[in-house]
């Protein structure tokens, strides 16, 4: 593969003078890399989008909207809020699931300094009452099924003024439609590149989640690493290949397909961002299924799609993959989760127009850390790319020591992505960041070339027999087996062993194998302590949290051993 290109290409954009040039900043007492070339604020890539009021902006089910139609949302929006008290740094709650109005509310909060608080919609009525308290919004955006929550409990929104979304009258809330008469244009603001844009609270699955801290200046860089990642790409190939675009052929407007939800920063400061800031149209989903969206696919000529793994899997397995039109696909991939090597192969192969691609990130990086997609991607389907220009990286020991060139240890990273902290969680914020350098929490190995590789979540490796077994592998293994569908592997306690490797299984439609017969797969692929000793062979889809990874701690304390086989 042609990494001198690559290395070449990259140098090359991020060259003083460039359009990714590089500098050092000093943030928040830390030397930071950022983007010489970065608007400061979100609101200056918002209001950039004047330029394509005619285009179609966001399609929903039977609406469409305009970027026009958008802009005279947005801008009634921010002047509803200052006329109701709301100022810069305070913060506005955005309680539903993806409708259009969620991304219309976040560009109404980011434009005056408002920091945006992104509700999970899975939320339990208790859940949803600890981050109302936590974030303590001055309004509260909400659709029925939040209000029916709010309900449960209306202490929860004392102080706290309720805008219904697609809701039905009640006098407890304000209709949607009071909003919208307010009309004007966006009101100036001044808004310093370190306010919080947004509140995006982490997705752990036990516990209160953490309230992270997302600046302007972190999510205009994620949005500089999206569109750096593209054209680096795109110029190394061109320069290794030979192939020039031809210039008469207008390349077509991006048009993406968002199937996570909105509260999460793939789907929000990744998908939304990218196509918001290239004029492109967002097509958005009431809920995920892989038949509906291979409908929507070929309805509104999609060119990307991008969600957790599963779902491009359940794409190009589903019955009517064959039978759709998908040819207006340029990319399909995901993150959240590492792809496994045999679905990038899968892709590249079974979706003639499409490349694999993938970002690994974290809400704490207001997006990606790494990129990677194309033939750079298929030549090394295991890892998740180089760390982005705005970040540094490095793995280190457990002292937090560097550990040599192609080492496995947690990966730090540094950079004007990096979350100021987590609200109301100075303790949480001092363990996770020392010196401006994010501990992931991921166990990770970075080659000659800078290629970074996650090897497991730290804290969800399998310790046997004082052995360290990376889930992933072995993840990524079984799902070599033509069987399986889906799959999860977690530790199990053992009296003798410390851990042994537990898996659950969902089988493709119309296939099956027996246990042994999975174990024996593992065996001739990895070594023998890696392969499964207890394996629950499911007939339901396995649990998954809202961002759509698998619930392994809820599988791992509801599955019995007796049970397995």
């Amino acid at each position: 593969m042609h990494y001198q290109e690559l290395k070449s290409a990259w140098a090359e954009l991020t060259a003083p003078g460039a359009p990714f040039e590089i500098i050092t900043e000093i943030v928040r007492g830390n030397p930071l890399r950022c983007y010489k070339t970065a608007p400061p604020n979100i609101r200056a890539v918002w209001l950039s989008t004047t330029a394509y009021a005619d285009r179609t902006y966001i399609v929903y089910e039977g609406e469409r909207i305009t970027y026009g139609e958008a802009h005279k949302v947005v801008a009634s929006v921010c002047n509803w809020l200052l006329a109701n008290g709301v100022k810069s740094g305070d913060r506005v709650a955005i309680a539903m699931r993806n409708y259009p109005e969620w991304m219309l509310l976040y560009w109404a909060c980011v434009s005056i300094g408002v920091a945006a608080v992104g509700v999970n919609a899975w939320w339990t009525a208790d859940e949803l009452n600890y981050a109302l308290k936590d974030s303590a919004p001055k309004v509260a955006f909400c659709d029925e099924e939040r209000m029916a929550r709010i309900r449960e409990n209306p202490s929860m929104a004392d102080g706290i003024t309720l805008v219904g979304v697609r809701c039905k009258p009640a006098d407890d809330i304000l209709p949607w439609s009071q909003v919208l008469t307010t009309g004007g244009d966006i009101p100036a603001a001044e808004i310093d590149p370190d306010a919080d844009a947004c509140i995006f609270y982490t997705s752990g699955t036990t516990g209160f989640p953490k309230g992270a801290q997302l600046t302007h200046r972190g999510c205009v860089a994620n949005l500089f690493n999206m569109m750096f990642s593209g054209q680096v790409t795109a110029l190394a190939t061109q320069r290794g290949t030979g192939i020039v675009p031809d210039p008469t052929v207008t390349p077509p407007i991006p048009v993406a397909l968002i199937t996570t939800p909105l509260f999460h920063v793939t789907a929000n400061n990744c998908g939304a961002y990218a196509t918001t800031a290239a004029g492109g149209t967002m097509v958005l989903m009431y809920r995920w299924d892989a038949g509906e969206a291979l409908k929507l696919i070929e309805r509104e000529r999609v060119t990307a799609m991008s969600g957790v793994p599963v779902m491009a899997r359940e794409v190009i397995t589903h019955p009517e993959f064959a039978t759709r039109d998908t040819s207006s696909l340029l990319s399909l991939g995901g993150g959240g989760a590492q792809l496994p090597p045999d679905l990038v192969a899968k892709i590249d192969s079974q979706v003639a127009t499409a490349r694999p691609n993938t970002g690994y990130g974290m809400t704490e990086t207001c997006g990606i850390i790494t990129s990677v997609s194309a033939d750079f991607f298929v030549d090394r389907p295991d890892s998740c790319g180089p760390a982005m220009p705005s970040f540094e990286a490095r793995c280190v020991d457990e002292a937090g020591n560097t550990v040599p060139p192609g080492s496995v240890g947690e990966l730090w990273v540094r950079g004007s992505p990096v979350i100021k902290g987590y609200i109301n969680r100075p303790e949480a914020t001092a363990e996770s960041i020392t010196n401006g350098w994010l501990h992931t929490g991921d166990v990770a190995r970075i080659d000659d070339d800078g290629f970074i590789y996650i090897v497991d979540r730290k804290k969800d490796m399998v310790l046997r027999g004082g052995e360290n077994i990376y889930c992933a592998e072995v993840e990524a293994t079984l799902y070599r087996h033509p069987a399986i569908a889906e799959c999860t592997v977690f530790g199990v306690p053992d009296d003798r062993l410390g851990e042994e490797v537990g898996v659950a299984v969902v089988f493709r439609s119309g296939m099956s194998a027996t246990a042994d017969e999975l174990r024996s797969h593992c065996v001739a692929l990895i070594a023998k302590h890696k392969a499964p000793r207890y394996i629950w062979i499911r007939s339901e889809p396995l649990p998954r949290n809202a961002s759509g990874k698998f619930l392994k701690r809820e599988l791992r304390e509801t599955l019995s051993v007796d049970s397995a086989t």
